[in-house]
């Protein structure tokens, strides 16, 4: 599988986005991140910024709620069987952590890991967070304890595990919680956490 995770939004990499997700130029769009706003309309807003985002590099959209598969695993994967790429918005990390293990999405990424080298993950703020091994140090930034209706309660610790190392987008960037993230960066430090900073057009390309 290979990778493109983002600080803020496409990055400055959308072009080799553009050329990863090869022929197939529809893709599956996850905002369950977004869940918990109680904003609707900022929501969408922010997933209509997305769509329009990636149709700037050809790509269409097809949005695919999550929370319509949990408990169905076996529903999702026949869903996106004939998607390549998938891209995944910014948001809550923790709401976004347990909509994909109640969906079993976390589980179909692993697979396709191991053995689909022409998938895609795409993903920018929470979306990239949450390949990495843990979501320990986040909490500053995103709070673990919103849980949208229909979500289970338990906070969720463990992130996909996709890369080794933790991933802290907006640094040092023009972004409202770019202060916040100093004090995760911080707390990896302390740990001996592994991790990588990303500031906002910064992208982590792994192919």
């Amino acid at each position: 599988m290979k990778l493109y995770l983002s600080s803020f939004r496409l990055g400055d990499q959308k072009h080799q986005l553009a050329a990863m997700a090869g022929q197939n130029k529809s893709i599956v769009l996850i905002t369950n991140a977004m869940d918990g706003d109680d904003h609707l309309a900022h929501k969408s807003m922010r997933t209509d910024r997305a769509i329009s985002d990636l149709k700037t590099i050809n790509l269409t959209a097809d949005v695919i709620d999550l929370r319509l598969f949990f408990g169905q695993p076996k529903l999702l994967e026949q869903k996106l069987t004939d998607y390549q790429t998938i891209f995944v918005t910014g948001g809550n990390v923790f709401v976004l952590r347990r909509a994909m293990r109640q969906s079993g999405l976390d589980r179909l990424l692993q697979q396709r890991a191991v053995g689909d080298s022409d998938a895609v993950y795409a993903g920018f703020s929470a979306g990239s967070s949450v390949m990495g091994p843990t979501l320990r140090g986040i909490e500053w930034v995103d709070d673990p304890n919103v849980v949208p209706q229909g979500y289970d309660s338990d906070i969720i610790w463990e992130g996909v595990g996709l890369v080794d190392y933790c991933i802290a987008p907006h640094y040092q960037s023009e972004h409202p919680e770019s202060r916040l993230v100093d004090l995760t960066v911080a707390q990896y430090i302390k740990d001996k956490t592994l991790f990588k900073a990303l500031k906002d057009g910064e992208v982590l390309l792994i192919l």
